[in-house]
């Protein structure tokens, strides 16, 4: 192949910007099909976009002899089963996050790819952003000279009424509540810039009662590294704040999961800023890594493997709140 045509299973809203314009503006990439239930839905988005095929099911998108690789960009409750058909078809896939439901759906999908010898992917596209490029490289030169602890807050107002019956708060279709729709990124951001987490506890609450899936949880973790952390996601605040801190021997580094903001280095008594921001389509470094590596060039680094390893700890986080309901 000289490009990768791409299909996209769930042209739904994180492929409006987020995504969906990555896969076309990416170098030797390229979106050749849609598919959505509602077809007039993927035939509008197809119109849009400049997509050349739309598709109402997924099973014809995936068969497809003109699309080489497929995003999965529907919720997590059938990103197993979706996963499963592009492994049968022999094709390589890209998932949204959090990839699956639980640890045991991720190791399944793992396996299938395994054996088909096809790669898999996941789209925690921060690992890929220069912000966190920036912080790995802050962090492995000593910039707080040795790293001993790290700690994740993550504070949202509680969401009520319509906002709260959206699938991100159902369970039965997420795994979880917002800690896996958004927790999950945090985590896997903490396997990228530390290292893997070996070891992990955690609990989670309902304590507002406006839906049913967890609105708070609080972990602590250690890793591979040496280095012992913790986290606390409290989705029933009356403030939002998002802050990933890294604290060492010789100072603290302060940067965010999710808002577009700055890297704070604190050491010695003074602080420096290092302003980055976002690309426009967020997606598009991850995905041109991933097509870098379908057509032989450098590995992506967002693999099954390592956001099956995000799972684990969200299940050690989750389990107990969950044990019985789903």
């Amino acid at each position: 192949m000289d490009s990768v045509r791409w299909g996209i299973v769930g042209c739904g809203d994180v492929t409006e910007v987020k995504s969906g314009p990555g896969f076309q503006n990416a170098n030797a990439s390229r979106l050749v099909a849609v598919m959505r239930r509602d077809v007039q839905k993927a035939a509008d988005y197809a119109n849009r976009h400049g997509v050349p095929r739309y598709y109402g099911q997924a099973e014809a998108l995936i068969e497809d002899d003109g699309v080489d690789a497929v995003y999965v960009a529907t919720p997590p409750s059938s990103h197993l089963e979706l996963a499963l058909k592009v492994a049968q078809a022999g094709k390589p896939c890209l998932v949204e996050k959090p990839m699956a439901m639980n640890h045991g759906e991720c190791r399944q999908m793992v396996a299938a790819f395994r054996n088909t010898g096809r790669p898999l992917f996941v789209a925690y596209y921060r690992r890929v952003l220069p912000r966190f490029l920036r912080v790995r490289e802050l962090l492995h030169e000593g910039a707080v000279g040795e790293l001993s602890s790290v700690h994740i807050t993550h504070y949202e107002r509680l969401a009520r009424g319509e906002a709260a019956h959206g699938w991100r708060f159902r369970p039965e279709i997420s795994g979880g509540g917002l800690f896996m729709d958004l927790g999950s990124h945090g985590l896997d951001l903490l396997d990228f810039l530390v290292s893997p987490i070996k070891r992990a506890w955690g609990c989670a609450a309902n304590t507002g009662g406006t839906y049913q899936a967890e609105d708070a949880v609080a972990a602590s973790f250690e890793f591979e590294s040496g280095i012992v952390g913790t986290g606390i996601w409290n989705f029933n605040a009356d403030l939002s704040e998002d802050r990933m801190t890294f604290t060492g021997s010789e100072g603290e580094l302060q940067c965010p999961v999710f808002s577009d903001s700055d890297i704070l280095v604190k050491k010695g008594g003074a602080t420096t800023t290092l302003e980055y921001r976002n690309p426009p389509h967020v997606h598009q470094p991850l995905i041109q890594t991933v097509v870098n590596e379908l057509l032989g060039g450098e590995t992506c680094e967002s693999t099954g493997e390592s956001a099956a390893r995000t799972g684990w700890v969200m299940d050690r986080c989750l389990q107990s709140f969950y044990e019985g309901r789903i």
